[in-house]
């Protein structure tokens, strides 16, 4: 399994700061090559957290990144390196949905054909700010490749650090699975019941299609409920990001912002 390599300076701080409050460095280093404020307050938490730091110069830095998507490959002067690891925050999915067996309030993310890593990112910061439990991505026509992974972790600012995620082979099956543990399924859809007539479940998974196909119909056949959101624009639609945002909010509004 190759190094996974983290750059973005909240990527970095949030990867150590959650690896530092699960005892679970092992394997994470650093490379860094020139000492700004921001690089020597990263370096400080490192060292808090028994991270090792290796100085070096951004000649090796650029050969570090360089086999990263261009977006991932501006260091700015530092790096971490978690060695063996593919994903973060990976769980197994079989195992979460078993231990939902006691009802408690969950909040689940179904990402279906979001292909664009970018727009993953994004979806992950807005699940970290409202409180989503889960995000369920596919192994084929998904975000979940580990060129992908460093886009992700930038995208995110950090919150992929933190939001637990499962890739399946199978999205209907993990759909259907989550019904049969006591779900609720929502998908996003323009012709859907408005949001804001919707009581969203204790147990509620938000299906969010690709913005050109939507949701697929085998997996939107899994659905109980369509639900949209009312807009006022000219364009046809909210980015997938934007409207999975505005989703989770809603859902954590209604839950009493715990």
């Amino acid at each position: 399994m190759p190094d996974h390599i983290i750059t973005g300076f909240h990527a970095v701080e949030e990867r150590i700061r959650r690896a530092a409050e699960n005892g679970a460095t092992e394997g994470l280093s650093i490379q860094y090559g020139t000492v700004g404020p921001r690089v020597k307050k990263i370096l400080e938490r490192a060292k808090a957290a028994g991270v090792p730091a290796l100085a070096t110069d951004n000649r090796a830095l650029d050969a570090l990144v360089q086999h990263l998507p261009p977006v991932a490959r501006d260091h700015r002067g530092i790096v971490l390196i978690a060695r063996g690891e593919r994903t973060q925050n990976a769980v197994d999915f079989d195992q979460w949905v078993a231990a939902c067996a006691d009802g408690t309030r969950k909040t689940v993310l179904l990402l279906d054909s979001i292909t664009d890593p970018h727009n993953v990112g994004a979806i992950l910061r807005s699940c970290d700010q409202f409180g989503a439990d889960l995000v369920v991505m596919p192994q084929r026509r998904g975000a979940s490749d580990v060129a992908s992974n460093e886009i992700i972790a930038r995208a995110s600012a950090g919150a992929s650090s933190w939001v637990a995620v499962a890739v399946v082979a199978n999205l209907v099956r993990a759909a259907q699975q989550l019904k049969d543990a006591g779900f609720w399924l929502y998908g996003a859809d323009a012709g859907g019941e408005s949001v804001q007539n919707i009581a969203f479940a204790a147990q509620t998974a938000l299906v969010m299609g690709s913005e050109g196909a939507g949701i697929a119909r085998l997996l939107r056949a899994q659905c109980d409920s369509a639900v949209s959101i009312p807009t006022c624009g000219k364009i046809d639609s909210l980015n997938v990001s934007v409207a999975a945002g505005v989703l989770l909010y809603e859902r954590f509004r209604q839950g009493g912002f715990r």
